[in-house]
């Protein structure tokens, strides 16, 4: 069963046309977001570089949620394209216009299309911690193991 929340979002004037975000399927956990670059020159990532994509959309999230914005498995699977900071985090609190940062793994040029599905958004709950500093921390089986301590 999932929740819904209310998300105030602005197109900006780059991103006229273009649909807003949309879930793909009724049990998607992300949106799709668009590239919102000029559709008379798209952008041409090389192999190994990345760039900034705009979305021309501006969101207001209310307080206690972040959008977190990921790859699209198929863009990945397919071209080695993906978010280099994935997940991108957008905070309750921006305002700006919601960018997302691509990067091409892939052997070949690919060009980004005015339009075309390049990450998906995911709206979630967001928990703040309270820090307490102690002198030590309790026990575990595992204690400081990490980096492929527990198996291969």
């Amino acid at each position: 069963m999932s929740t819904t929340v209310k998300i105030d979002i602005r197109q900006l004037p780059h991103a006229e046309g273009l649909a807003l975000p949309a879930y793909q399927s009724a049990d998607a956990a992300g949106l799709d977001l668009l590239a919102a670059v000029p559709s008379d020159t798209p952008l041409v990532l090389q192999p190994g570089q990345y760039a900034m994509v705009p979305t021309g959309l501006t969101i207001a999230l209310p307080s206690g949620y972040e959008a977190q914005v990921r790859p699209r498995s198929g863009l990945a699977a397919k071209h080695g394209i993906t978010v280099l900071n994935s997940p991108g985090t957008v905070d309750a609190d921006y305002r700006g216009e919601i960018n997302v940062l691509l990067i091409n793994h892939g052997a070949a040029p690919f060009p980004i299309l005015r339009g075309e599905r390049i990450a998906q958004m995911v709206i979630a709950p967001v928990v703040q911690a309270q820090l307490v500093e102690v002198a030590s921390l309790s026990e575990t089986d595992r204690g400081s193991g990490g980096f492929g301590s527990t198996g291969r």
